[in-house]
């Protein structure tokens, strides 16, 4: 049986942390109910699109049942009521305020349905000073300290690669909702759950801004060893300006790779603290700009060294083990990427059905 079937969700959020959110149980059995604006998801337009679909919505909507409401008229208040008075979950990412505004406000939605988990997800929180500032993902990214190790060579931040504010928010809602499933088969009641795409990434730096975290300054790029000044984490560039990376610092890599390269001189260095490691970050960037990316995929085919070349996301899609692992599916005419979730006794979610098209 699906882990969370029987369980009903109002999703009234657009975009990315809110859907993710609704996306992950919806795939594991989950009613869901995407609740949208009169125009839709703004996400149903975003390009590209396959088989008459956005990319992008469906690949964080499938397995939902989708509806259009107009919550400023009384038709469609009505209709969300109905929607709400057996759900056992809302989630909700409009800016704070607004849904009390609408009527639907936690202690209005709970005086009808005590035992609902309300979930809102904002840039910010619900309260305090910076509770109205309007922001997505960069911003959070740019206030959270995230875009100052975002940064290229000469120290400039980059626009990131990767929303991690909405994905972050979108993780720490969906365990904060099944944490209060679970408090609620022994209270009974629902709660309101305060989830903030700020407060959701800002732990994921403790391993790179240990230094400001204690008090101190903060860090640089080039000397942190998980940030670019540490040889054995690095991305160097190959013959054919294509790039490759070490992505890992154990002593075992360092011995192995250093070895076969006959510097066995430089091992020591390795140990060094990042950014003192400069002597054997130009080694390794002279040694690699020397032959092309696929030759070094050849010659390090037999060596237990934590290399791998830079892919694109069309050759990262085209590697033979996505398809052993089953992680990318066609249905409907249109490509998705599996959940990331496997459990061994739930049924095939790939057999919903799905309105979300």
């Amino acid at each position: 049986m699906s882990k969370l079937a029987g369980i009903r969700v109002v999703d009234l959020s657009l975009f990315l942390p809110g859907p993710m959110l609704t996306l992950m149980m919806a795939d594991q059995g989950a009613d869901v109910m995407k609740v949208e604006p009169p125009t839709g998801d703004p996400a149903r337009a975003m390009e590209p699109m396959e088989a008459g679909q956005s990319v992008w919505f469906r690949n964080l909507n499938r397995g939902k049942r989708c509806t259009r409401l107009d919550l400023k008229t009384e038709a469609g208040r009505e209709a969300l009521w109905a929607h709400l008075a057996d759900a056992d979950v809302l989630v909700e990412g409009f800016r704070p305020g607004v849904m009390e505004r609408l009527g639907f406000g936690y202690e209005a939605v709970s005086a009808r349905n005590p035992a609902i988990i309300y979930c809102s997800i904002s840039a910010f929180g619900q309260t305090g000073s910076m509770a109205e500032h309007p922001a997505h993902d960069m911003a959070v990214q740019s206030l959270a300290g995230f875009l100052s190790v975002n940064d290229g060579a000469d120290g400039t931040p980059v626009v990131p690669g990767v929303p991690s504010a909405d994905m972050a928010a979108g993780l720490t809602g969906l365990s904060a909702v099944l944490m209060a499933l679970i408090g609620r088969q022994r209270t009974g009641r629902g709660e309101y759950l305060d989830i903030a795409m700020f407060e959701s990434l800002l732990p994921w730096c403790a391993h790179i801004a240990g230094t400001a975290i204690a008090g101190g300054p903060s860090p640089v790029s080039r000397a942190q060893r998980s940030l670019g000044g540490a040889a054995f984490y690095h991305v160097y560039r190959t013959k054919d300006d294509r790039h490759v990376v070490l992505g890992g610092r154990e002593t075992k890599f360092v011995r192995t790779l250093l070895v076969a390269l006959g510097r066995e001189d430089l091992i020591a260095m390795a140990d060094q603290p990042a950014g003192q490691q400069d002597l054997l970050i130009a080694f390794l960037q002279d040694t690699f700009s020397s032959r092309t990316r696929a030759e070094w995929e050849d010659w390090f085919a037999d060596k237990d060294v934590a290399f791998s070349p830079v892919l694109d996301f069309r050759e990262a899609f085209d590697q033979p083990f996505l398809k052993e692992r089953g992680l990318m599916f066609e249905h409907g005419g249109a490509h998705q990427i599996a959940p990331a979730i496997r459990m061994s006794d739930t049924p095939d979610w790939r057999n919903r059905d799905s309105e979300a098209g």
